[in-house]
């Protein structure tokens, strides 16, 4: 592998089908910086939740708008070089997970102003290549000219079940199978139709629908696909 040239990873694809561990397993392994973008809309969602910027069901776009200048996003490794999520020098990384943020986030990824926002962000932060970055639109919208683009996929009952043991391990003992799958599917259809960025396979991405691999698979195939676009 060329270690003097740096590429620019994005990976895309549905909820809850392990995008972020694939991303965060690639940067381990070539050095490069993990960007979870999913984590930073989990983040304005919080943040909104918490000043209470909604009108019923639906953000209040109009307030939530105003408040974009004061929410500032970073990512940090923890002790074990886990890159977490903080929102205005607070760890969320935890809180940003729980269905609570899940039910809401959608919507927040809809607006206009959110994504324009954040989108300028990730574009900053990928200016100098070595970065992998995982979302809904980052082939597509954040970085059309990335040299690897990957699209992941799985069948919607494999993530739900996948979801619900990640937030058993997290200690939610009342969160259903049923209520993960309702979820998934309805952040698949919002994801989908949404008007501003809405998700979909770029057309020179790699698909990998990684329902009956193990983790190990995945990442063996993964890493070889990005040594082999690095060497060409």
């Amino acid at each position: 592998m060329n270690e003097k040239k740096k590429i620019i990873v994005a990976i895309d694809g549905h909820s809850s089908c392990g995008k972020s561990t694939i991303a965060k397993a690639l940067a381990k392994a070539v050095q490069y910086v993990y960007v979870d973008t999913g984590a930073m809309y989990r983040a304005v969602t919080l943040y909104s939740l918490r000043h209470r910027l909604w009108n019923g069901s639906l953000p209040d776009e109009e307030a939530l708008t105003r408040h974009l200048c004061e929410i500032n996003i970073t990512f940090r490794l923890n002790t074990n070089g886990v890159p977490e999520t903080y929102l205005n020098g607070e760890n969320v990384e935890k809180e940003i997970r729980e269905m609570k943020v899940s039910n809401h986030v959608s919507p927040i990824s809809t607006l206009p102003a959110v994504r324009k926002a954040l989108v300028q962000q990730q574009q900053e932060m990928g200016l100098q290549g070595g970065i992998v970055m995982d979302g809904r639109d980052i082939g597509t919208t954040v970085f059309p000219q990335a040299e690897m683009k990957l699209f992941v996929t799985a069948r919607s009952e494999v993530r739900a079940q996948r979801r619900l043991l990640e937030l058993q391990s997290k200690g939610d003992t009342t969160t259903t199978l049923r209520q993960v799958l309702e979820n998934i599917e309805e952040r698949d259809y919002i994801d989908s139709h949404r008007e501003v960025s809405p998700l979909r396979q770029a057309e020179d991405a790699h698909v990998l629908d990684n329902s009956d691999m193990t983790r190990e698979e995945q990442n063996k195939w993964v890493l070889e696909l990005f040594q082999n676009i690095v060497a060409n």
